[in-house]
């Protein structure tokens, strides 16, 4: 299967899916779409697409990074038919079968994303790993607090961070969050770091934070000079 972008009565078929899956969960995908001629077209210079179970948001991020580059395409954010193609081919992943056979479609944005929102479009479930790995090409591992779960999981450590740009984009930020909040040794976000209360979980980090770039060039600081200046909490728990 070549890479492909769903044109518009594509995506109108899309969401139409996506309107029947909410009301009858068994539906089944409209895979169909995905080499019609009728309703998609080339994206790029013809491409193979490997569908694969990738075990985390970094590993999909980067297959899409290698897929993009030999489609010698530079995808555009906004090309909502390209990451709406791309959600239905990867569908079963990003919104699984469960046991008793049905699935639980999150919202629209999770597979067709809406650019002109950047409260929401970071939401889409490939669109978004990719927009934090393109960030952190250079080196991935600084922001594996928001790269290590599976693809269709987005929790509160990428809702509170990824939707603020003045933070997703900050190498220390991201750093610093994965100091906070990622386990290396077992690869796996630390118990209580994906929580919405408490003193140390992420919307209480990106709120202080905020309040600093008030005051401070968060750009010009690194990781541990952030730490430094975190209440004692903060640095307690990266210590755990």
């Amino acid at each position: 299967m070549k890479l492909r972008r769903l044109t518009n009565s594509g995506l109108e078929k899309f969401n139409e899916y996506l309107d029947e899956l909410t009301i009858t969960p068994s539906s089944a995908p409209p895979f169909y779409l995905l080499e019609s001629t009728e309703y998609t077209e080339l994206a790029g210079d013809p491409t193979d697409v490997v569908i694969s179970a990738f075990p985390t948001r970094l590993a999909i991020a980067e297959y899409l990074d290698t897929l993009f580059k030999d489609a010698n395409l530079t995808p555009e954010d906004r090309d909502v038919g390209l990451w709406a193609w791309l959600a239905l081919a990867y569908f079963d992943i990003l919104c699984p079968v469960g046991g008793n056979g049905t699935r639980k479609p999150r919202e629209r944005v999770r597979y067709i994303p809406k650019p002109e929102s950047y409260l929401k479009y970071y939401r889409h479930q490939l669109l978004g790993p990719y927009l934090i790995y393109r960030a952190n090409r250079d080196n991935p591992q600084r922001a594996m607090a928001l790269l290590c779960k599976a693809p269709h999981i987005h929790d509160d450590i990428v809702e509170q961070l990824a939707s603020r740009q003045e933070l997703v984009s900050n190498h220390a930020i991201m750093e610093l969050a994965t100091t906070l909040y990622y386990d290396s040794a077992s690869k796996q976000i630390k118990k209580g770091a994906a929580g919405k209360r408490g003193l140390v979980v992420p919307r209480h980090l990106a709120d202080v934070l905020s309040q600093f770039d008030l005051t401070w060039d968060l750009y010009a600081m690194t990781a541990d000079e952030l730490l430094k200046v975190l209440p004692r909490e903060f640095r307690k728990f990266a210590q755990s």
